[in-house]
């Protein structure tokens, strides 16, 4: 913007937001949780007629890490997640020649 254009008005809300409708809005509603270092997660509402609290989605989640962690092989899972697994020494061999 030009030096010269510069509006006196600093007032930068569009004029379609309707201030006397924006109500109910809580500063730090959250603050809370997020210093806990808990995640808040949103569920959709089908979902939430079935875990009424966290505590039932907790105890939902940890039944689908023990299912999935009983029916995954342990050759299949890794000791670090997230992270790739270390080729041997002859698989590295067969990618640098190409093969």
């Amino acid at each position: 913007m030009p030096r010269g254009s510069r509006a006196i008005d600093r007032d930068e809300l569009r004029p379609k937001y309707d201030l006397s409708q924006l109500k109910g809005g809580v500063r730090g509603k959250y603050y809370q949780e997020a210093v806990a270092g808990t995640n808040l997660v949103l569920i959709e509402p089908d979902l939430a007629q079935v875990f009424p609290g966290g505590e039932s989605v907790n105890r939902a989640l940890r039944l689908l890490v023990a299912v999935a962690h009983v029916a995954t092989p342990a050759s299949r899972r890794r000791a670090t997640p997230n992270k790739r697994p270390k080729r041997s020494a002859a698989k590295r061999a067969r990618v640098v020649a190409g093969r």
